[in-house]
């Protein structure tokens, strides 16, 4: 099965979600978040992480996760990373029980695929408090896919992973993981880089965003927001619509897709010293905003 044939099946199959010029809407991907371990990527970004989703949260945003929220390939189980990010997940939990989270998966949280896994791990956790199973993300459904339509002008955002124009992680994603747990982890501990990761292999990277950006063209420039790469894209309008909201693993900064008042924002948070010499979180605006009107094709 091609890049073309992946993609074609992940649009037909995606999740419709209605949205308008009031909705408000965050877009991150690729937390990779792990049991707090040397190799946890996510641990460094965490406290960013949590205080911009806090501040989404507060702000009426719904949220939107674009694969990789999980690390499952480096650990075994969703267990460890709950017990490690727990104040993370009782967050996003939040966003769940008021019907405002969304989760697709990635290449390294592909076994969310199979609700009878998620149904499993997801729907309750054990509160050592109180000696009981309880509620988490009950009934909380994964997809591939998901495409946002606009109530009035009908115009479709596509979002997936991106994962699809990667035929490697696509269809070898379990030797993949393999190769990570008993080789890659280790060695990342070391500071040696993963080379099937697209994120450190410039070389393949392109290839991706090339057979995503054709994609995106034979479907009459859609706009299409993917992550996988963990390279933040925001085109202008007329340019080819593909999109891509970065990661929540740069160093000291996560970066994000904003949906606002029917505009599309590429942001940044950080870390940064104050005049006072505090440290503190902020949000940064990168690109944007741009009104989605203005990617409409005839």
């Amino acid at each position: 099965m091609s890049s073309k044939s992946r993609l074609d099946r992940a649009y037909k199959n995606a999740k419709h979600l209605k949205f308008d010029d009031t909705s408000k809407i965050i877009l991150f991907s690729d937390c990779h978040r792990g049991d707090n371990s040397f190799a946890d990527d996510f641990a460094n970004n965490r406290n960013i992480y949590y205080h911009a989703l806090r501040h989404y949260y507060l702000e009426g945003f719904s949220y939107c996760e674009l694969g990789d929220g999980d690390e499952l390939w480096e650990n075994l189980s969703f267990e460890s990373i709950f017990s490690a990010h727990k104040n993370v997940y009782m967050l996003m939990k939040q966003f769940h029980d008021e019907a405002r989270l969304h989760m697709i998966w990635g290449n390294h949280d592909m076994v969310y695929r199979d609700p009878k896994y998620v149904e499993k791990h997801l729907n309750t956790f054990f509160d050592p408090k109180t000696g009981n199973d309880e509620d988490l993300f009950c009934d909380i459904k994964y997809h591939e896919a998901i495409v946002l339509e606009h109530t009035e002008t009908n115009q479709q955002l596509f979002l997936t992973h991106g994962h699809q124009a990667d035929w490697w992680n696509f269809l070898f994603w379990k030797w993949s993981r393999f190769m990570v747990r008993v080789l890659w982890k280790p060695l990342n501990v070391m500071g040696i880089a993963d080379p099937t990761s697209p994120a450190k292999n410039y070389t393949e990277l392109i290839k991706i965003e090339k057979r995503t950006k054709q994609w995106i063209i034979e479907r009459n420039n859609l706009i299409t927001v993917v992550g996988h790469t963990h390279r933040p894209r925001f085109p202008e309008p007329g340019d080819i619509a593909y999109f891509n909201d970065g990661s929540c693993v740069h160093p000291r900064s996560i970066t994000g897709l904003e949906i606002e008042n029917g505009a599309i924002s590429l942001i940044k948070w950080q870390i940064i010293t104050s005049e006072d010499g505090n440290l503190k979180i902020d949000r940064f605006l990168l690109e944007g905003p741009t009104k989605l009107a203005d990617y409409k094709t005839e």
